[in-house]
């Protein structure tokens, strides 16, 4: 039987990709709209409670929506976005106030 041939510099300097590209979902930015009625408090409390931000990150995210009229508060999937906009919209609601969430794709 006779000996396979060695393979050359070039054969093994040259791979060949096999990786597969994954392709994520687009991210939807959730943001928080300034309004004249409800309180500072409140909206952090919210923004810590549905969107899981530490309080100092709550506090400048407030902060960021009360002096330029809003804010991006979170980029997630659609779904996830959506669902956290609705839980904010309705904890606002309960408690009386008209604090507003919208979703737009990033």
């Amino acid at each position: 039987m006779a000996a396979s041939p060695a393979l050359t510099a070039a054969e093994t300097d040259e791979e060949v990709d096999t990786r597969v590209e994954e392709t994520l979902a687009p991210l939807w930015k959730v943001i928080c709209h300034d309004d004249p009625v409800t309180t500072m408090d409140f909206v952090v409390q919210v923004l810590m409670e549905v969107f899981r931000l530490p309080a100092a990150r709550a506090l400048e995210l407030m902060l960021r929506v009360h002096h330029t009229g809003s804010a991006v508060v979170g980029r997630y999937p659609e779904s996830t976005a959506k669902r956290r906009a609705e839980r904010a919209r309705s904890k606002a609601r309960a408690a009386g106030f008209p604090l507003t969430f919208t979703v737009e794709r990033d």
